[in-house]
């Protein structure tokens, strides 16, 4: 998963360096040609991995194409951020995460242009980072991560860069929040997986390709993702569409 994802992000780069085309989904979200090209290398790694597992990825699922799911299949999202890729803020990132019984067990979250990825094994408790290059042929070193218990002066937040709303600033103005820090992409996931960062509240709606594979790399951390009912985010919904929820460090 991990090579998919550098590899898929190698791509990606080569796109973001030169000009390219937008276009738009019939749901008026942005795509473009690195979208397309890094699905292709991802799903093609997943065949020869997991040959049989079904794989639910973004692009495939808006053009009509999603497979039967069962106990075990991928979620996929080649390039969340793609706003954050197109303005060229470098906060994009590809997503790959494993599910079985509705919950992410592993989950790869690599942003090409600022040489961050991430990794989380929920069963095993184990989640790292590495300064990893686009590059499958230089492995990074890795660092193990987890999550930090909640400072006294109060918390810090992390929220969407692009998908702020009314609803999120209230709750953020409920909490012991002292800071809040706006990140593109499921990086967001991530700093709460790191220490870096507390409280991540999506409160609107979202993928499921855009959560899983950070959801993976915070649970494997010791942290938690929770609807605003306070059940286990799970996988497989209908439409594959998430509620709210609330991704945090305890």
């Amino acid at each position: 998963m991990i090579a998919a994802a550098v590899e898929a992000g190698r791509a990606e780069c080569e796109i973001y360096a030169g000009a390219f085309k937008v276009h738009h989904k019939q749901d008026a979200s942005p795509v473009t040609a690195a979208d397309h090209a890094a699905e292709a290398i991802i799903l093609e790694h997943l065949a020869r991995l997991a040959p049989g597992v079904p794989v639910i990825a973004e692009e495939e699922a808006a053009a009509g194409r999603i497979p039967e799911v069962a106990d075990e299949f991928f979620l996929v999202d080649p390039l969340d951020g793609t706003k954050e890729f197109i303005a060229k803020r470098g906060e994009f990132t590809v997503n790959i995460a494993l599910i079985r019984n509705g919950l992410p067990v592993l989950g790869v979250v690599f942003a090409p242009a600022n040489g961050k990825l991430f990794a989380g094994d929920v069963a095993a408790g184990q989640a790292f980072r590495s300064a990893q290059k686009p590059d499958p042929s230089q492995l990074a070193e890795r660092s193990a991560i987890k999550v930090r218990q909640p400072p006294p002066k109060g918390l810090t937040a992390v929220a969407s860069r692009s998908h702020s709303n009314r609803e999120t600033e209230a709750y953020l103005a409920r909490s012991n929040v002292v800071d809040t820090v706006s990140v593109g992409s499921s990086l967001k996931f991530c700093l709460v997986a790191a220490g870096e960062a507390d409280l991540y509240p999506r409160l609107g709606p979202t993928m499921e390709w855009d959560t899983a594979a950070g959801h993976a790399v915070l649970a494997a951390a010791g942290g938690k993702v929770l609807t605003l009912q306070g059940a286990p985010l799970r996988y497989g919904k209908p439409e594959f569409r998430n509620p709210s929820f609330i991704a945090s460090a305890t």
